[in-house]
């Protein structure tokens, strides 16, 4: 069993997207410059929107975070949208979800450009990402085709079953995986809360990406010896014996999953790092 290192991948990818920056200011140019818009006090986005700007201090980029009370309409946000699609100084900005009920979130995703739109979730960069075109991937998908890739791990002929039919993760992975690219070139099937026997499913897979969002759904009799396993999964469980008083889980039994498995990621430290990392290679790539 091997571990898909999360940390050391997004750290090596960095490390490339640092030295570009790096050549591009030595030229006179300015850095890319990523904006976050972060509405009201949810305590995970601003987890978040903290991890990145760290990641846009690691690679040299401009960060700035427009902070905006949690009784901001939509009015308002949506002309904080317009104001960013017209700054030329602004490379790419990013809507922390979850936006606060009262506000339609497809509404203010729609309002974005899509050459700045570097998260990869308006319907133009869908689209183009459906028909296998350039564009911007959304982070948590491009992040585990950037890790797959620089591991090696052979996609070719696979039979992938991925977890979870989000517009976020499930959908997207699975279409990247489906096209003809390198990783890519796999038999794909999307298993979600309506199929019938996953387990049997699972059993058949070279490749599972589990992105079901439930805790350690994923069990070791659901996985053939070999499998390649991504777990998208990350949430806090209660746990005694923890000074914490919980430890945080994935999709995926780890304890009794990982020996069977010739590759895996762990949670935390796997698909995380590389979302981040996914989403500092859509601004550079919004900047060129």
């Amino acid at each position: 069993m091997e571990i898909l290192d999360g940390k050391a991948c997004a750290a090596a990818l960095e490390a490339k997207i640092a030295s570009q920056v790096a050549e591009m200011t030595a030229k006179g140019e300015r850095a890319p410059h990523l904006t976050a818009i972060l509405v009201g006090d949810n305590g995970a986005s601003k987890t978040y929107v903290a991890a990145k700007e760290k990641a846009c201090a690691r690679v040299g980029f401009r960060s700035t975070v427009l902070r905006l009370p949690e009784s901001t309409t939509q009015d308002e946000l949506l002309q904080q949208v317009a104001r960013l699609n017209a700054d030329p100084e602004v490379d790419g900005f990013i809507i922390q979800l979850p936006l606060p009920k009262h506000i339609n979130e497809q509404a203010v995703i729609n309002a974005v450009s899509p050459g700045k739109d570097v998260d990869g979730f308006h319907p133009v960069n869908v689209g183009r990402l459906m028909l296998g075109e350039d564009t911007f991937v959304s982070a948590t998908p491009l992040g585990i085709m950037l890790l797959l890739d620089h591991y090696g791990i052979d996609t070719r002929g696979k039979h992938c079953v991925v977890l979870g039919r989000s517009n976020i993760v499930g959908r997207p992975v699975a279409n990247l995986l489906s096209q003809k690219s390198n990783p890519g070139d796999c038999t794909v099937t999307i298993c979600h809360s309506r199929t019938p026997d996953i387990s049997a499913m699972t059993r058949q897979a070279d490749i599972i990406i589990a992105a079901i969002g439930i805790p350690e759904f994923l069990k070791a009799d659901m996985v053939k010896n070999g499998a390649v396993v991504v777990d998208v999964g990350i949430t806090r469980v209660p746990d005694e014996n923890s000074p914490k008083g919980y430890r945080i889980v994935g999709d995926v039994d780890y304890a009794a999953v990982a020996p069977k498995c010739s590759w895996i990621t762990p949670v935390p430290g796997g698909v995380g790092p590389m979302t981040i990392c996914a989403l500092m290679n859509n601004t550079l790539k919004a900047k060129l």
